[in-house]
């Protein structure tokens, strides 16, 4: 009984007090900064200082995953934004009406996930509007790269101060 203990005391559901939260939060942010359109941003800066094959590697993933992405939200793209609409007012309302620290922090999690794949599916309809040429391509990748990051820096200042309130208005009410 005791390790089932110890295993439940790591899955702690008070999500803002608990390091695994954190680590989550970092490794979520880590990914979504490294790969911009499927391209990671190594390759990027590579194909920006030597061009040729890397330049080429990169034009064809960004290719790939922009006709995946685009087909994929022509066929299918009402459902996805109709299931996604209803699983974040869920989470919404248990968050905030309901006052879940867990909802709380998926809410904290998924809404900027939400947000930076709305900007990648706006980089992908203007990369094929606007057939980018090479150097233009690697700026707006670049250029996007850099404002997934801000949003990062600012999503994580949020989450941090109201984790801290939560944590220290839970500790002073005893939750």
């Amino acid at each position: 009984m005791a390790l089932l203990d110890n295993i439940l005391s790591l899955i702690d559901m008070r999500s803002f007090s608990s390091v695994w939260f954190w680590i989550v939060v970092a490794l979520f942010w880590s990914a979504v900064t490294h790969n911009v359109l499927g391209v990671s941003y190594d390759m990027i800066v590579q194909a920006r200082r030597n061009g040729g094959h890397t330049m080429a590697d990169v034009q064809t993933l960004v290719e790939i995953h922009v006709r995946r992405m685009l087909t994929m939200v022509r066929n299918i793209g009402h459902w996805i934004m109709a299931f996604v609409t209803a699983v974040m007012s869920l989470i919404f309302v248990l968050a905030f009406v309901y006052g879940l620290e867990f909802a709380q922090a998926l809410f904290l999690l998924l809404l900027p996930l939400t947000i930076t794949r709305l900007m990648v599916l706006r980089l992908a309809f203007r990369i094929e509007r606007e057939r980018l040429d090479e150097d233009r391509l690697l700026r707006a990748l670049l250029r996007h790269r850099l404002w997934v990051q801000l949003l990062g820096v600012v999503i994580i200042f949020l989450t941090a101060i109201w984790g801290m309130l939560r944590v220290m208005t839970a500790s002073v009410l005893s939750i």
